[in-house]
């Protein structure tokens, strides 16, 4: 099965789980051309059918709650329920069970392609693989430790708080983005929306006129915007699907993703107390402190190197919210061959310059029948 094929089939399996936003997808599958950075991001799916083809033995490690679908720009900053600014990891869509390297391995090609498109990052592939590993290693060591931009990690704290965006700036981009909803709001994500909401505002509801992301358009996204004491508030909704990865491996899935909010909050975290899956509906607050941090960025970070430490640091955080995870963890790392990170990054890097070669010079991918 090719990367076309591949593409047809997962959207078709998505739209008997979904109502998909047909447009998104055509708006998806344009990005996907354009970049071999944004094709990345927005094929989780293909990603879910190589792993276990490419790295095999990899695949048959240790198993953990994952995030999947990891890679450079699926990290942001968000505020705990003290208030303080926290940073990593903030979509889990994709979570699943999967073998720990999974998401090193992934989170090391998207660098590899960000080295690839981006000259302004000066490191070399060795490096990333050095800093993530030590970052993961020292994590799981130390039993993991949230990433809270107080008085610890200065560098980080200055690279986030460096590209929060203003206030003015952050509220103009998303008025143009949306339009009022016209239609009738899904009664699940009315009852979604008062149970975020501080009680007694009445919002006005929205929809994204312009995509954003890449991995999950197709699904549909309603904003609730409103004003409390003195200032404007928004929360957004999306559609919660199951994991690519039971796609993947052909088995049957349910409704939702329940290792989403199992992940979430089993991790070694300060978590959003904003961000919660109610129903089939992840629902989370937007803000100009609450956002990821995207590749335009992170590319002017001034140390990639640290940064890359602090992703490995975060992932090892996720991972140690399985069960007795710890002392496993820590054994199965000791027992991988010396080089094991650099040479599956390199496989599947090849792989995924393949299909977006191919996918490129397709005309089209099929939509619905």
């Amino acid at each position: 099965m090719n990367i076309i094929e591949a593409t047809e089939r997962f959207e078709t399996w998505l739209r008997r789980r979904i109502p998909v936003v047909e447009a998104d997808l055509a708006f998806k599958h344009e990005q996907m051309r354009a970049d071999p950075f944004l094709y990345f991001r927005a094929t989780f799916y293909r990603w879910a059918q190589l792993w276990p083809k490419r790295c095999g033995r990899l695949a048959r490690t240790r198993t953990v709650q994952a995030v999947g679908d990891l890679h450079l720009e699926n990290f942001g900053t968000w505020r705990d329920a003290e208030g303080r600014l926290v940073w990593g990891v903030n979509d889990f869509d994709e979570a699943h069970p999967m073998a720990f390297p999974n998401d090193l391995v992934r989170l090391a090609v998207s660098a590899l392609i960000a080295l690839h498109t981006q000259p302004e990052m000066k490191l070399s592939p060795h490096e990333v693989f050095e800093q993530l590993i030590a970052g993961y290693a020292s994590c799981v060591e130390a039993g993991g430790e949230p990433l809270v931009l107080m008085e610890k990690h200065p560098e980080l704290r200055a690279m986030a708080v460096q590209q929060l965006r203003q206030p003015v700036e952050f509220w103009t981009r998303l008025d143009a983005k949306t339009k009022r909803l016209t239609g009738k709001l899904p009664d699940g994500v009315a009852r979604a929306f008062r149970k975020i909401l501080p009680e007694g505002v009445q919002p006005s509801y929205r929809v994204v006129t312009e995509p954003k992301g890449l991995g999950s358009l197709g699904r549909r996204r309603y904003l609730a915007f409103s004003t409390f004491q003195g200032g404007r508030i928004v929360r957004e909704a999306k559609d919660v699907v199951p994991s690519a990865c039971l796609w993947a491996a052909k088995e049957k899935p349910g409704k939702g993703n329940p290792w989403l909010e199992r992940t979430v909050d089993a991790a070694v975290r300060c978590a959003d107390p904003l961000y919660r899956v109610k129903g089939r509906w992840l629902v989370r607050r937007l803000g100009p402190d609450c956002s990821r941090i995207d590749l335009e960025q992170l590319k002017h970070h001034k140390d990639f190197a640290s940064l890359l430490h602090s992703m490995g640091w975060e992932t090892a955080n996720i991972h140690l919210g399985t069960p007795g995870a710890r002392k496993p963890l820590a054994r199965a790392l000791r027992q991988l061959p010396k080089d094991w990170l650099s040479e599956a990054a390199h496989t599947l890097l090849e792989s995924t310059f393949a299909d977006w070669k191919v996918f490129k010079e397709a005309k089209k991918v099929c939509g619905p029948p």
